[in-house]
């Protein structure tokens, strides 16, 4: 067996010693590239609001509606809101935002489920539409209502620590929610903010005179006022998802013209996300900071860190090579020792 066929070629070998190094350098420098780009890049136009969501929140409290069966106020009774929030994914793609269409329905327990809309104490359909990265609003693609301020169904991403003005729909207008500090919900911390609504008219209903304490009124054109004991929600700081959600709702009629409530619609010191809510909320907020982490930290930590290994290593081998290169290179040619096959020596006759 000649010896081209068991070892590699003196050439072939030289030639793997040479490539080796540029193959790690040129590596190391690729995965520090892309570690860069997924950390600055690609992560930060990863943290926006998804198109696909569809996700139901529930509510429940104790406290006081009107009965239009009985015709009066009952108390202490069971509440349920129930929202439901669907992404419309066509029209988000073609405009470049997030719309959602959101139904609330506000049931006792005599209209649940929250199947049939003209069961419910109150139900709304509405379509919000926001900028994906700003959650600021986008008047656009049939948006009702028209709303403002900066925080709605959900917080903007990396949610700071001061107030927000958050958009009470059934107000109108905007609320300032303070930042309170951090807590815990179902044994994970987010941000807690809280707010509160004082009296205000927001609107006039038609109803007999005798509702409102002037009962020689067939009919009369009643104020509804509108108030709010309180407002909690504690919010995942990186994706601004909602993780707990409390209200304290009070709306009322007026006799035309008077400063003092006459019949209560709907009263409650606080209507909260019940426990199974509260799970699936916290349970979506892992995962959208698990796949941000991956994205932001983890896959650009490994990258980074195999990059820095590789372009070490190339530096290395090229530098042992270079070394081996200046002191152990040909012979200089009066010092080259003879091949003993051919040297003219070798074929001369001794004179010894």
């Amino acid at each position: 067996m000649s010896r081209s066929a068991s070892h590699a070629s003196p050439t072939s070998t030289r030639a793997a010693s040479r490539t080796f190094p540029l193959v790690a350098i040129g590596v190391g420098a690729f995965l520090l590239v892309l570690a860069g780009l997924l950390a600055w890049y690609v992560e930060p136009r990863a943290e926006r609001t998804p198109l696909n969501t569809d996700t139901t929140t529930v509510f429940t409290g104790t406290g006081s509606y009107f009965d239009t069966g009985k015709i009066r106020t009952v108390h202490d009774k069971r509440i349920t809101i129930t929202r439901q929030v669907r992404g419309d994914v066509a029209d988000g793609e073609r405009g470049g935002t997030a719309v959602w269409d959101v139904t609330t329905s506000v049931d006792t327990d005599a209209s649940l489920p929250a199947a049939d809309p003209h069961d419910a104490l109150q139900w709304t359909q509405e379509r919000w539409v926001t900028d994906r990265k700003t959650n600021l609003p986008v008047h656009c693609c049939g948006e009702s209502p028209a709303f403002r301020g900066e925080a709605y169904l959900k917080f903007p991403f990396r949610v700071e620590r001061r107030t927000y003005t958050w958009w009470d729909n059934t107000l109108g207008a905007t609320i300032p929610l303070r930042f309170r500090g951090t807590t815990k919900v179902q044994g994970y911390e987010g941000y807690r903010f809280t707010g509160t609504v004082a009296p205000a008219r927001t609107g006039s209903r038609l109803v007999p005179g005798k509702l409102v304490g002037q009962p020689k009124r067939g009919q009369v054109l009643a104020e509804e006022w509108y108030a709010n004991h309180g407002v909690e929600l504690v919010v995942d700081r990186r994706t601004g998802r909602v993780l707990y959600a409390a209200i304290g709702p009070r709306k009322t009629l007026r006799a035309p013209g008077t400063d003092r409530d006459a019949a209560v619609l709907l009263d409650s010191r606080k209507i909260a996300f019940t426990p199974a809510t509260q799970r699936a909320q916290v349970a979506l907020a892992q995962d959208d900071n698990d796949r941000l982490t991956l994205l932001g930290t983890t896959v650009p930590l490994v990258a980074g860190g195999a990059g820095l290994l590789a372009l070490a290593a190339g530096a290395v081998l090229l530098a042992v090579r270079g070394g081996r290169g200046t002191g152990g290179g040909r012979r200089p040619e009066g010092l080259r020792r003879p091949d003993p096959d051919t040297s003219p020596t070798a074929l001369e006759t001794s004179t010894m």
